[in-house]
């Protein structure tokens, strides 16, 4: 499982959690927002808390001088769990809030993020502040650069708005020249043996800055320069293959160096911030490559994916990141019975799906399913991809195929296997 993947699954999880805050309301100032960044020390912001707590204890409001003292004391709970801040720092929303029925409902979560937070914040409100979460949400992934000409190399990489020089090598390649006779030839011959063996130490380079332990270890890699080197590294068979995949922009600069660098950076800014888009269409469109092949490795919709899922044949889960259907466990009072059923908003409110054999069902777990995949797709031994639908192949994933699907690792046969479903709902006890 690549820590990409896991980082992105971080992140839709911190963006789920800043909508559901974001939508919180509280009655008064009784929501608080306390984020330490990693070096904090927890006894300044316990000793911050108690003197806030002192402050509140002279609000006139009754209602409100209980609500804020009531956050202020979860709050402190919560920081007594830690002796220390964590190194990505910690996050502690605490308050109560008003339900859209009206009633009040606590909210007490702490969290470590899942990269470091560098930001500190406090504040008593009537809604809690959210603003330093969405940092978290910035790409942090990382590009490679080669500036590449008939002067030298440049590898470097960029990461959000950072940019690394690795490593420079200058060259000092043979000109063309018009001398005549027998000596042209050898000219011509020395300066492709050198064109030769520089493209070969480029390549060589690009393996030792850009793999590591194997991987490489960059979302994407760009090749800059003046000449056409760039392109004869990226065609030459001396090219790393596992580099060549990685390749997203191959631009024309008219300088080699640093200037160059820089220059790259700018061509290639729209690409990059469109990479995370690029595989996105490229995972759904090898999706639909297995379709039109009909090659039945694949699998779409809540019940074969499940089912997919269970037989341990789905390699690459792909949800939609907004998917609204919900998980229900629910169990048959008389017969003990447990049952899982996914529903859609429409169908919550349908008396129908919570009744079997005239019996009404308890409800004993609830919950979106795109959080449970988000808990459990690792016990499947699946990968998770959550996907937009703002590309058209995403948008098309979504309303042909309802936002779930699947790739398999080899040939499933569902209708084979849900008619056998079918067939033994209806065995009664007779033919057995």
């Amino acid at each position: 499982m690549s820590n990409e993947a896991e980082q992105n699954i971080e992140m839709w999880k911190i963006k789920k959690m800043i909508k559901s805050l974001e939508a919180a309301r509280g009655n008064g100032t009784s929501m608080i927002s306390l984020i330490l960044p990693p070096k904090e020390q927890i006894s300044r912001v316990a000793k911050m808390l108690a003197d806030e707590y002192g402050a509140a204890s002279n609000i006139k409001s009754r209602v409100n001088r209980l609500s804020v003292l009531s956050a202020i004391t979860s709050g402190q709970q919560k920081l007594k769990l830690y002796n220390k801040v964590p190194p990505n720092g910690l996050v502690i929303y605490c308050g109560t809030a008003m339900t859209e029925d009206g009633k009040e409902r606590k909210l007490n979560i702490d969290f470590e993020p899942f990269k470091a937070i560098n930001t500190f914040l406090y504040h008593c409100d009537n809604k809690f502040h959210t603003e330093p979460l969405a940092e978290l949400l910035e790409s942090d992934a990382k590009f490679g650069f080669i500036v590449m000409d008939g002067n030298g190399s440049l590898f470097g990489t960029l990461t959000g708005n950072t940019r690394e020089v690795l490593h420079r090598i200058q060259v000092d390649l043979p000109k063309k020249h018009g001398r005549g006779g027998q000596s042209a030839l050898r000219f011509a011959r020395l300066r492709e043996e050198k064109r030769h063996n520089y493209v070969r130490k480029v390549a060589e380079l690009a393996v030792q800055f850009f793999i590591t332990n194997d991987k490489v270890n960059v979302s994407g890699l760009v090749l800059a320069g003046s000449a056409d080197f760039k392109s004869e590294l990226a065609q030459s068979d001396m090219f790393d293959q596992r580099l060549q995949a990685k390749i997203v922009s191959i631009v024309d600069v008219s300088y080699g160096g640093d200037n160059g660098f820089n220059q790259a950076i700018e061509l290639s800014a729209e690409m990059l911030s469109n990479v995370k888009f690029i595989q996105e269409k490229k995972l759904i469109s090898k999706y639909f490559d297995e379709i039109s092949l009909d090659s039945g490795k694949y699998c779409f919709g809540v019940e074969d994916t499940l089912k997919g899922l269970d037989l341990g044949a789905v390699e690459t889960l792909i949800v939609w990141e907004n998917l609204d259907i919900v998980r229900y466990v629910l169990k048959n009072p008389s017969t003990g019975e447990e049952i899982v059923k996914h529903l859609k908003p429409s169908q919550e409110g349908e008396r129908e799906h919570f009744v079997q054999d005239g019996q009404d069902l308890e409800t004993i777990d609830k919950m979106p399913l795109l959080e449970w995949f988000a808990e459990h797709y690792k016990e499947f031994g699946a990968t998770l991809e959550f996907v937009t639908n703002r590309s058209q192949e995403g948008s098309q994933f979504v309303k042909g195929f309802g936002g779930i699907g699947g790739l398999l690792r080899y040939k499933v046969d569902f209708a084979t296997l849900n008619a056998y479903d079918e067939d033994d709902e209806f065995l009664s006890d007779d033919d057995l």
